[in-house]
């Protein structure tokens, strides 16, 4: 199933519960599709919700509203029957908002162009934490519920561990001479995997994230999205258009899955059932894959070699999962900035959705 859009989307979210699925465009707005599988996704809506580009978009308070961040620096609560806006924060940060993410019921997490994270609490309407450890803009953003933390990957080449509870940096990696695209945590939260523009995956050992622990050189060209399938694989998007799955420890291109197009591909997703695959290219176009049938047929795509690792790394050398080494944060030099970044504003941002 696929759709084309009339301009360039940057991010997608599946419904929680429903087959529906969301995008945001480079155009700043957002549109809505009803899936299923007899039938090309049907487009319910598309609004204009931004100024500038809308980055990043996300299903919150059970898939009743749709959150979205964009380039004008503002944070937009729509109501996902309608599209119509239910609040917004004109000035959520001082500079353009690259990713959205949710970490509970009640808190989402934004990163911003300039390496600011900030975490909100929907039902206090405020900003409940900030974390200004970052150089460049943020490319990536999990949450670790059994510690409370936030791991965020940077334009500076650094991978950040940020505690919420106490409300600081718990650790932050040396400088890397790559960017840091994309990241999961995978081996049951023993390993963090970090992608980068050259290919090469790097791999942090949780609690020892000065340094990584190994580098697997098995793509070509840059890792700008992942997906954990389970504890042992994960799902890349990279930016020769292809979809692969990948396993950790060993570390092995398993197969390649499909090929979006020739163009990179901007973002992945499950849908909450996980029988779909969704995934966004420059091409324009959503596709929404079939995630049994890829996994069961192996792909034919050009260029794709076995790889192994860089590093010799055994999966529980230096491991300890228990372990949370604090390291203090070092200093590191950004290069890169993100293409279509907002205008910075000096306005505070105390109250979380503004009433319109």
């Amino acid at each position: 199933m696929e759709v084309l859009h009339e301009e360039m989307p940057f991010d997608l979210d599946f419904h929680p519960s429903s087959p529906l699925v969301v995008t945001s465009l480079i155009t700043g707005e957002l549109c809505l599709f009803r899936y299923g599988p007899e039938s090309q996704p049907e487009r319910l809506f598309s609004v204009k919700a931004h100024k500038e580009s809308c980055r990043a978009v996300r299903f919150v308070d059970s898939g009743k509203v749709i959150l979205s961040g964009s380039a004008d620096c503002s944070v937009l609560a729509s109501d996902v029957e309608t599209g119509k806006a239910i609040a917004r924060l004109e000035d959520a940060h001082e500079n353009g908002i690259n990713r959205v993410v949710c970490l509970t019921e009640t808190t989402v997490a934004t990163g911003d162009d300039e390496g600011c994270i900030k975490v909100w609490d929907t039902r206090e309407r405020s900003c409940c934490n900030t974390f200004h450890v970052h150089e460049d803009y943020i490319s990536d953003m999990t949450y670790v519920a059994d510690s409370n933390q936030i791991l965020a990957t940077s334009g500076d080449g650094t991978l950040s561990v940020n505690n919420l509870r106490r409300n600081k940096v718990k650790s932050q990696s040396e400088f890397s001479e790559d960017e840091l695209l994309s990241l999961v945590l995978m081996k049951n939260g023993k390993k963090v995997v970090c992608g980068t523009p050259s290919g090469a995956l790097l791999l942090y050992s949780w609690g020892y994230f000065k340094d990584c622990s190994d580098r697997f050189l098995g793509h070509t060209q840059s890792v700008d999205t992942m997906l954990k399938l389970d504890e042992e694989t994960l799902i890349s998007g990279a930016s020769d258009g292809v979809i692969r799955l990948v396993g950790i420890l060993p570390n092995r291109i398993i197969q390649p899955l499909a090929e979006h197009s020739e163009y990179p591909i901007e973002a992945l997703a499950f849908s909450n059932d996980k029988r779909y695959l969704g995934s966004l290219s420059h091409d324009k176009m959503l596709k929404l894959w079939d995630l049994q049938e890829l996994l069961n047929g192996p792909q034919a795509v050009n260029g794709d070699e076995p790889a192994e690792s860089g590093i010799d790394d055994s999966d529980d050398d230096n491991d300890d999962d228990g372990m949370d080494v604090d390291m203090a944060p070092t200093s590191s030099k950004g290069s890169s900035k993100k293409v279509g970044k907002g205008q910075g504003s000096s306005r505070p941002a105390s109250d979380f959705f503004a009433d319109l």
